[in-house]
């Protein structure tokens, strides 16, 4: 069976939804994707091993590998999108758009399109040149809680030397990022009629004051922390979401805050849980039991590389690119458990992920295309 050309794969890939999100009524399951790629990777002579995640019915993994021993090369991505607005987007989803010298669809560039790109590379090498592991990972829910991610860690026949995981960087590599922690801030006080505000307990006055506690701990977070190779070099706090009372004459009840926080690399999530403990502690001593911190998924850590590594100057070498820090998070922090060197670099532009009209510029096609080939023939092949 002939692998199709690189067009039909991209439009294949981005014509079978897998949308991943918390919110059950628009959650996903990935298999068609999976399926996709486990026929594509066999006609190129790779062994497929498909898993579904204990954690996550209908949610899978692929590893796909052409060559035996441990070492060589992972091409890593996921294989679910953000979720969309409809009422945003000028072209389908789900369809594969020509317009503008751009190619449209849910997925092109974060991150459906790095496969096509992966598989279109190795599918033009000789396989009888081939001197080391090749190794294709697709993982579930990266969009949300990143379990596929978390799973393949705990791989116990997986060891690859090199780890290359395409999200959209322009073909810039990255050697290091920020980790994300989503958390719940919520106030139970007590209703009532709001003529009498003694005999009740106001959950949203009593988020003023958490709030300001929060503001004084991203300053101190700010003043703290700072490394240089990121653009925004401390670790950011940002009140993203809140909502609170149901009544103009009722006293509110309760009031819960939603806040995202970037962790730099050596700030662990362990001692960031604290801080937040810390900064609601002095108004749960005043409200005894009132303010309650959860976090709203499992914390992903920080990404921590080196610009020595092998690895890195090689894809500097290949893509004349010096190697940056990014603020996002990726998968890296959990595939670099295998003990592999890794690094994030990848066709499209970071500017472009979870937005409408999603594109990939076709002018970037061939060079994308040429630096992942020559990543994967000087990884693995004579």
């Amino acid at each position: 069976m002939k692998l199709p050309a690189f067009m039909d794969m991209y439009q294949q890939l981005i014509a079978a939804p897998s949308i991943s999100a918390l919110e059950e009524s628009l959650n996903m399951s990935n298999r068609n994707v999976i399926q996709l790629l486990a026929l594509w990777c066999e006609t190129l002579g790779f062994t497929v091993e498909v898993t579904e995640l204990e954690q996550a019915k209908g949610k899978y993994n692929l590893i796909a590998r052409r060559g035996s021993g441990d070492g060589g090369l992972m091409l890593a991505g996921h294989t679910d999108t953000v979720p969309f607005d409809e009422s945003r987007w000028q072209f389908d989803p789900f369809k594969l758009s020509m317009e503008d010298n751009k190619l449209y669809g849910l997925g092109s560039i974060d991150m459906k399109g790095f496969f096509a790109f992966v598989l279109n590379a190795i599918g033009e090498l000789d396989e009888c040149e081939q001197c080391a592991p090749i190794m294709i990972l697709a993982t579930a829910d990266e969009e949300t809680t990143m379990a596929g991610a978390q799973a393949i860690a705990k791989h116990p026949n997986l060891r690859p030397a090199r780890c290359v995981i395409g999200e959209p960087t322009d073909m810039v590599p990255v050697f290091t990022h920020k980790g994300h922690m989503t958390s719940a801030i919520r106030i139970v006080g007590r209703s009532g009629h709001s003529s009498d505000p003694e005999r009740g307990l106001n959950a949203i006055e009593i988020m003023h004051q958490v709030i300001a506690n929060l503001l004084k701990l991203r300053e101190e977070l700010k003043n703290k922390y700072s490394i240089k190779h990121f653009a925004i070099p401390y670790p950011t706090l940002n009140l993203g979401h809140i909502h609170g009372g149901d009544n103009a004459n009722r006293i509110c009840g309760c009031c819960e805050l939603h806040i995202d926080i970037r962790p730099l690399p050596g700030l662990s999530i362990k001692e960031l849980q604290g801080m937040l403990i810390d900064a609601v502690a002095p108004i749960n001593a005043r409200y005894p039991n009132c303010v309650s911190v959860m976090d709203m998924h499992d914390p992903i850590p920080a990404f921590t590389g080196s610009t020595d590594s092998a690895l890195v100057k090689m894809a500097e070498r290949i893509s004349g690119q010096q190697a940056i820090a990014v603020n996002y998070c990726t998968e890296a922090p959990f595939l670099q458990q295998l003990g592999c060197e890794t690094i994030v670099m990848g066709p499209g532009s970071i500017n472009q992920a979870h937005q409408p009209n999603e594109f990939l510029a076709m002018e970037k096609i061939q060079p994308s295309q040429a630096i992942l080939t020559r990543l994967i023939k000087e990884s693995c092949f004579l």
